[in-house]
């Protein structure tokens, strides 16, 4: 009994050394891997733990590709409609106001002249008047300054069509021929633009005395 109690104790003895030895564990740990390796496959082509790709050549799918882009396009289309009809407000409330801080400032000039125009005018008040109707006359050409508008030089100066339209010429040697000797209308320009020439009578050189 006592030779079996050995026997059994050098048994395990020596099954314990083969599960430690480096073999073994080498055996283990490489069927560790591929159990490890075979679990992974079988997950990933799991259908209940990969999503389901879909199908690029059904018909479905292109149906449904076609339908998002279809209402993506009807998206973008509506918006630049309602871009159009805004840009039109805008432009069609410019054409509309778009002078309103000019007339306002131009009425109070206007504004004043209805009052000098109330005015009782006599000999003695006469300069008073005039002086008036000067200072509103300033006041209105520096309300246009403000907004760009600028009177042109004319008289005594050399004709220029693109600035003066010639009414007439006439003989005198108050300015030398080609010069601007009288003027109608005064010439305005906006910003760098002529918006209305002036209009002009350009003077000539004299004619010589006939002999009798």
């Amino acid at each position: 009994m006592s030779n079996n109690k050995l026997n059994d104790e050098d048994s395990n003895k020596h099954r314990l050394h083969e599960e430690n030895s480096p073999e073994t564990k080498s055996d283990q740990n490489d069927t560790t891997r591929a159990n490890s390796a075979q679990n992974g496959q079988a997950s990933s082509e799991d259908p209940n733990v990969q999503a389901k790709r879909p199908d690029v050549n059904s018909v479905d799918h292109w149906r449904a590709e076609a339908e998002k882009f279809k209402n993506e396009y009807l998206y973008l289309l509506a918006e630049f409609e309602n871009y159009k009809k805004s840009v039109i407000k805008e432009r069609s409330d410019l054409r509309k106001y778009g002078s309103e801080r000019l007339v306002v400032e131009v009425l109070t000039g206007i504004d004043l002249l209805d009052k000098a125009l109330e005015a009782n005018v006599t000999s003695a008040n006469l300069d008073s008047f005039r002086k008036g109707i000067e200072l509103t006359s300033q006041q209105l050409k520096s309300t246009l300054q403000k907004f760009g508008v600028e009177e042109l030089p004319a008289k005594g100066v050399a004709f220029d069509p693109n600035m003066h339209e010639a009414l007439s010429s006439e003989e005198t040697s108050q300015v030398p021929a080609g010069h601007i000797s009288q003027v109608f209308r005064k010439p305005y320009k906006l910003f760098e633009r002529v918006v209305r020439p002036g209009q002009v009578v350009v003077a000539r050189p004299p004619s010589e005395n006939k002999p009798e």
